[in-house]
């Protein structure tokens, strides 16, 4: 992960088991910690202060065991317990998953345990699909970690590196964030206030009212589809668009192109019949008089 922000670490985020014992715990403390086993070091949690929020990271692996997830739900309590609380009610967390799959059960357990800590788990970033998925589904912002850097145009733009599509199967809702290293797929509204930033191309079967950023790693070849285009911003590889005022009213799905001279809006059926790619210009050539712009 590429983060720029200096990180803190937790005052007692990585304390040793064998460094706790009874004599330092208070009454309440003892009660609150116990029963308490050795926790091996493959499932025990680290957590992280970045700015204002809390960075919580699960060991690395793949799948959790049964009899490891429960280990690793109870070193999460015991270290905010540990703690003694060094945060401000309200604070957001974001959980750095890697590879780990998680199901929709565990990321409820994780955000349980954390609002009885005042912790607030918006965030989640992950390498695994099916993780991402889940997430998303569960109204959380997704990061993947290889889009956690600043989106500036790259060299290599060669499509076979993306990962495979990532399908929603549902509304991306105000507040959430989808960042995916492929082309993103949503049976549903992207609403004002949510964001999707794909490395493909980007398809909304519904209303795009949010921000909307394909080609995000410089792709100048991706495109932007909604059955209804709605939205506040639009970006491709490094081009933006912003909602004209006031906002036309087309009835017809529509895609979004690089052009020549800039983001344009035509109606989604008339694209293929009317349009090609040229790499040496790195902007989809259009035909005259095809063209619906919104600028």
């Amino acid at each position: 992960m590429s983060e720029n922000n200096t990180i803190e670490s937790g005052e007692n985020a990585t304390l040793p088991n064998d460094q706790i014992s009874e004599n330092d715990l208070t009454e309440g403390e003892e009660s609150a910690l116990e029963p308490r086993k050795i926790i091996p070091e493959s499932c025990q949690i680290h957590w992280q202060k970045e700015g204002d929020k809390i960075l919580l990271i699960l060991p690395e692996g793949d799948e959790f065991p049964i009899t490891e997830w429960s280990d690793i739900l109870q070193d999460l309590k015991f270290r905010l317990n540990a703690s003694e609380k060094t945060w401000i009610t309200g604070t957001n967390v974001k959980l750095i998953a890697g590879e780990r799959l998680l199901d929709a059960r565990q990321l409820q357990a994780i955000a349980e345990t954390l609002t009885e800590f005042d912790l607030i788990l918006t965030e989640i970033s992950s390498n695994r699909r099916q993780t991402a998925v889940v997430a998303a589904t569960a109204g959380y912002s997704v990061l993947q970690d290889t889009l956690n850097q600043p989106i500036l145009p790259q060299t290599d733009k060669n499509e076979s590196n993306l990962l495979p599509p990532l399908y929603l199967k549902n509304p991306v809702r105000s507040g959430v964030e989808i960042r995916h290293q492929g082309t993103v797929v949503v049976f549903g509204d992207l609403n004002p206030g949510g964001s999707i930033i794909a490395a493909g191309d980007l398809l909304v079967w519904g209303r795009l009212r949010g921000m909307a950023h394909a080609g995000a790693l410089g792709n100048q070849q991706a495109r932007i589809m909604a059955l209804k285009m709605d939205f506040t911003q639009l970006r491709i590889a490094d081009k933006i668009v912003r909602a004209p005022e006031p906002n036309p009213i087309v009835s017809e799905a529509e895609v979004a192109y690089i052009s020549e001279s800039g983001i344009r809006l035509t109606k989604a059926i008339d694209f293929v019949k009317h349009h090609s790619f040229s790499p040496k210009l790195g902007a989809w050539i259009e035909s005259p008089n095809q063209l619906l712009t919104k600028n």
